[in-house]
C-alpha cells in the first residue's frame, strides 16, 4: 500500500507531501490544475521514463519519493533480496531527475538500476487509463491473471517445474546420442587411438623426467672420462707409487746408518697413502658414475616415442595421459552408449508423459475457471452500461507449443455488440469501452491477482450519471480489498471516496510563478468541491444540495 508520496521541483510542483491509507482516495480539480503533473510524477517514482522537462523551471533537479508498506508475504521481498536490497518495515523508492535528462534511482537510500526500480514499481502499483496498453490489456499477463482468479498458481508452478525437469531430461538424451554417434563415425579410428596410447601408457609429467634423467646420464659420462684419466695417472703405468715405494725401502735400509733419512721416509709414506686414498675415492667416483648405455638409449627412444604421439595427436605430451583417458571413455560410451541411451529416452518419455498429463490436467481447470471469470466479469458489465457486450477469457490449448506456462494461450477477448465479432481486448473496445472493461475485470480479480496500489485516470470521461455511479461503486468495491487513488471528473466517484484531494493551481510570488497545490478536504469543503463538479463555474445552492444527496447515498 502507498503510504505517502513527496513531490519536490516537478514541473508545476515545488514540493508536495501527501499521506494515503486503505481504502478509496480520489483526485479531483480543474483541468489544467495538475493532475496529471501528479500521476507522471509517481510514475517517475515507480521506474518510468524519464525527461529533463519534468524538472521546474529553474531547479537543478527534481525527485520523487513514493513510501509503501508492503505486506510481508508479498513477493517484493524476494525481489528485494535478490537484488540484495536492505528489507525494512517501509520500502522507499525515490527517483531523482536531473535537469540534463539523467536519472537516478534508489530503493531504501540504495542506489539501483531504473530496471530494478521498474520491476518494483509494477508489483507495487498498477496504472490504469483509457489508453493504457500495460496493465491488463496486456496478453502476456492473461494466463497469470487466470491462474491467480483459479487458485491455480501452485498447480502452474508444478507444471513449469516438470516442463524444466522435461526439457533437460530431453536435452541429457540428446546430448548423449550426439556423443554414441560422433562415436561410432570415429570408431575404427577411436579404436585404433586408444590401442596405441594404451600401449604407450604416458604419464602426466613423464616427458620432464625423463629429459632430467638422459641430462644427467649424458653429464655424467663425461665425467667418467676425467675420473679414469685421474685414477690412470695415479694408479696406471705413468702412477709414481712404484718409484716411490722402491725409494721408501732403499732409504728404509740406510736409516740405521743415518738417523736423518727418517723424516724423508715418514713423508714419502704419508704420499703413498694418499695416493692409495685418492686411488679409492677414483675407483668409487667411477662406479657411481657408471650407467648402463643401453638405458640411455632406451629413454631417449622413450622420449622419441611420446614426442612423436604427441605431434600425431596435436596435444602436449602431458596431454596424452588425459587424452587416453578421453579416448577410453568415449570407446567406453560407445560399447555401453545404446544401453545408456535406452535408459535416458525412458526416463525422459517418464517426464515428457507426467508433463504432459500435468498440463492437461492444468488446462482443464483452467477453462473451468475462465467459465467462472467469464461469469463475473459479464455480470458486472450491465450497471456498466455494457449490457449488450461480452467478456470472454479465450483458452486455447496448443501442445505443440508447450512450454513452462503449460499448454495453453490465455487471451481476454471482448464483443462489443452482439453481431459483432469478439477480438482482443485492445483492438475491440473504444477508450471508453475498455476502461470500464478494464474496471469490470479489475473488480473481480482485484482480491486474487493484483497489486495492492491500483489508479485509475479519469477511467470515467464522457459517461453519463448513471454510468459513473455504478463507476463509483466499484471503485469503492475494490477499495475494500486493495489500495485504490482514482483520478476524475465526476461527482458521482467523488462522492463515494474515503479520502478527497483537491488539486488546485495558483500563482506565487506576486504572480511571478505558478504552483500547483493539493489539500485533503474535510466534510465541508468536499461538499462544496462536489458540488463544483455538479455544477461548474458558478455553485448554486441546488448544486450543494445535489452535491449532499450524493454524499448520503454513497454514505458518506
Amino acid at each position: 500500500m502507498l503510504a505517502r508520496l513527496s513531490i519536490r521541483d516537478i514541473v508545476l510542483i515545488d514540493r508536495l507531501d501527501l499521506d494515503f491509507a486503505g481504502g478509496l482516495a480520489v483526485l479531483t480539480g480543474e483541468t489544467g490544475a495538475g493532475k496529471s503533473i501528479l500521476l507522471d510524477a509517481f510514475a517517475l517514482a515507480l521506474g518510468a521514463r524519464g525527461d529533463a522537462a519534468l524538472v521546474r523551471s529553474g531547479a537543478e533537479q527534481g525527485q520523487v519519493t513514493a513510501v509503501f508498506e508492503p505486506a510481508a508475504s508479498h513477493p517484493v521481498h524476494a525481489l528485494l533480496r535478490d537484488n540484495d536490497i536492505a528489507a525494512e518495515d517501509q520500502l522507499l523508492l525515490r527517483r531523482v531527475q536531473l535537469a540534463d535528462g539523467r536519472t537516478r534511482a534508489f530503493v531504501n537510500d540504495q542506489p539501483v538500476s531504473v530496471q530494478v526500480l521498474k520491476s518494483l514499481g509494477e508489483m507495487l502499483v498498477e496504472i490504469h487509463g483509457q489508453h493504457d496498453a500495460r496493465a491488463l490489456v496486456d496478453p502476456a499477463s492473461h494466463r497469470s491473471l487466470l491462474d491467480a482468479y483459479g487458485g491455480l498458481e501452485r498447480e502452474a508452478e508444478a507444471v513449469g517445474r516438470l516442463w524444466t525437469a522435461r526439457r533437460d531430461a530431453l536435452a541429457a538424451v540428446a546430448s548423449h546420442r550426439a556423443a554414441v554417434e560422433r562415436a561410432q563415425r570415429e570408431a575404427d579410428w577411436l579404436r585404433h587411438a586408444v590401442a596405441e596410447l594404451s600401449e604407450l601408457a604416458p604419464e602426466p609429467g613423464e616427458e620432464t623426467a625423463l629429459a632430467d634423467r638422459r641430462t644427467g646420464m649424458m653429464q655424467a659420462e663425461k665425467v667418467a672420462d676425467d675420473l679414469r684419466d685421474a685414477l690412470a695417472a695415479i694408479a696406471g703405468n705413468q702412477s709414481p707409487a712404484p718409484a716411490l715405494a722402491a725409494v721408501v725401502r732403499r732409504l728404509e735400509r740406510r736409516q740405521g746408518n743415518a738417523g736423518y733419512v727418517a723424516p724423508a721416509i715418514t713423508a714419502i709414506d704419508a704420499a703413498l697413502n694418499a695416493l692409495d686414498e685418492a686411488r679409492g675415492h677414483l675407483e668409487a667416483a667411477l662406479t657411481a658414475s657408471a650407467h648402463d648405455p643401453l638405458m640411455l638409449e632406451r629413454i631417449e627412444e622413450r622420449l622419441f616415442a611420446l614426442r612423436a604421439a604427441a605431434r600425431k595427436y596435436n596435444v602436449a605430451v602431458d596431454s596424452l595421459a588425459a587424452l587416453a583417458e578421453r579416448y577410453a571413455a568415449d570407446v567406453a560410451r560407445m560399447d555401453a552408449g545404446a544401453e545408456k541411451l535406452a535408459a535416458l529416452e525412458k526416463e525422459a518419455a517418464a517426464l515428457v508423459a507426467r508433463f504432459d498429463e500435468a498440463a492437461a490436467v492444468l488446462s482443464a481447470k483452467r477453462r473451468r475457471a475462465a467459465e467462472a471469470l467469464d461469469k463475473a466479469v459479464n455480470g458486472e458489465l450491465k450497471p456498466l452500461k455494457l449490457d449488450r457486450a461480452r467478456f470472454t477469457a479465450v483458452v486455447a490449448s496448443e501442445p505443440e507449443r508447450a512450454g513452462p506456462h503449460g499448454i495453453d494461450r490465455v487471451e481476454f477477448h471482448v464483443q462489443t455488440n452482439p453481431g459483432t465479432a469478439p477480438g482482443p481486448l485492445m483492438k475491440v473496445a473504444s477508450g471508453g469501452e475498455l476502461s470500464r472493461f478494464l474496471l469490470a475485470l479489475k473488480v473481480v480479480i482485484a482480491d486474487r491477482g493484483s497489486a495492492p496500489t491500483l489508479v485509475f485516470d479519469e477511467i470515467d470521461t464522457a459517461v453519463g450519471g448513471a454510468v459513473a455511479d455504478a463507476i463509483g461503486v466499484r471503485l469503492a468495491r475494490l477499495g475494500g480489498k486493495v489500495q485504490v487513488i482514482a483520478v476524475t471528473h465526476a461527482p458521482q466517484v467523488a462522492a463515494r471516496a474515503d479520502k478527497h484531494l483537491l488539486i488546485t493551481k495558483g500563482a506565487l510570488d506576486r504572480g511571478k510563478r505558478v504552483a500547483t497545490r493539493v489539500a485533503v478536504l474535510d466534510e465541508a469543503t468536499r461538499r462544496e468541491e462536489i458540488a463544483r463538479m455538479l455544477a461548474g463555474a458558478e455553485i448554486t445552492a441546488e448544486a450543494r444540495a445535489a452535491a449532499d444527496r450524493l454524499i448520503r447515498a454513497a454514505g458518506g
